[in-house]
């Protein structure tokens, strides 16, 4: 095919997707058509890895919302801040992140509602460096350049690991960056050390053999937390009862079977058997209803970085709980 046939197919293409993106943006605002959808729809929003991605590919909440009469949608969102950010602006009603990023959300007055938690798993997250890196200790990271996703889980693990190495937070030339972008920066050589969670930190260590620095042992418990706006909460309780108890079944189930765990995940997320066999290994299973001591720790975090003005203002961790379990 010659270059002038490949620019014409090109600019086709480009036409057609903004066609497309145009007749998306025209209708988006428009309410739906009546008897267009009959049932109503549980919205669920979700990260490229853990239980609900499991749960996706197994097809049993499907089911079994369906014997209720609710079809289920899901939304794949890069990391929990844009997560929680839908949450806030009703794009979806149930979703689940780290630590940090519903601590952000509510100091930005986002309305949501810790529904469940999942066991610690501080070895999901980690700080590392490039394979040849000389850097041995996190306090060798003084005024070196390092990358995170802002509000996400490892935020909390980067301001402890400082803490610990005796660095203050302003020590280090610390970047907000995406996990793809940081990815990119972290192959380029532009970074020192990059701060992420799996199964993007087990892709670096097995695709290009980042070196782990130091990861969340001793510092830090990273729950995995199930959220929901509050409105969805208040007028569905059944439905979250069934989320809470299908998500601890597929759990329980995975942790029995962490070889099939591994291949849903690599077919679900694209990624390769061996990375995400890595990232299941390191997994914690067991979904439960949030208790006071789960609560007191998160209200620990957010204390924390409203000290550090990371948030705007101190919250109280408690009033995004609608029930407390004993």
């Amino acid at each position: 095919m010659s270059t002038q046939e490949d620019k014409r197919n090109a600019r086709r293409r480009t036409l057609g997707y903004l066609s497309a993106a145009a007749i998306g943006a025209a209708t988006a605002g428009l309410p739906q058509i009546a008897g267009a959808q009959s049932r109503p729809v549980l919205r669920i929003g979700y990260q490229k890895y853990g239980t609900l991605v499991i749960l996706k590919g197994k097809g049993t909440l499907e089911k079994r919302f369906a014997a209720e009469g609710v079809d289920v949608k899901w939304t794949e969102f890069t990391a929990g801040p844009a997560l929680l950010e839908g949450l806030n602006v009703g794009s979806i009603d149930f979703g689940t992140t780290g630590e940090a990023p519903p601590i952000f959300a509510q100091a930005a007055g986002a309305d949501l509602i810790y529904v469940g938690n999942e066991p610690p798993s501080p070895t999901s997250e980690a700080i590392i460096v490039p394979r040849n890196s000389p850097i041995k200790s996190v306090a060798e990271l003084k005024g070196k350049r390092v990358a995170l996703n802002r509000g996400s889980n490892v935020h909390y693990l980067w301001v402890k690991a400082l803490e610990r190495a005796g660095l203050a937070y302003t020590d280090v030339q610390t970047l907000f960056l995406a996990p793809a972008d940081a990815r990119a920066a972290f192959e380029r050589g532009s970074l020192d050390a990059w701060v992420i969670w799996d199964p993007f930190l087990a892709a670096a260590e097995k695709q290009i053999g980042a070196r782990v620095l130091e990861d969340g042992t001793g510092l830090v418990a990273n729950h995995q937390f199930f959220l929901a706006s509050r409105a969805y909460a208040q007028k569905n309780p059944k439905a979250l009862a069934i989320l809470i108890e299908e998500l601890d079944k597929i759990d329980q189930w995975g942790a029995r079977n962490q070889k099939e765990v591994a291949a849903i995940l690599a077919q679900q997320t694209g990624l390769d058997y061996p990375t995400v066999e890595l990232a299941a290994q390191r997994y914690s299973y067991g979904v439960k209803p949030v208790t006071p001591q789960v609560i007191a720790e998160q209200q620990k975090i957010a204390d924390v970085f409203a000290e550090l003005k990371l948030i705007p203002k101190t919250i109280k961790v408690k009033d995004a709980v609608l029930a407390v379990q004993p």
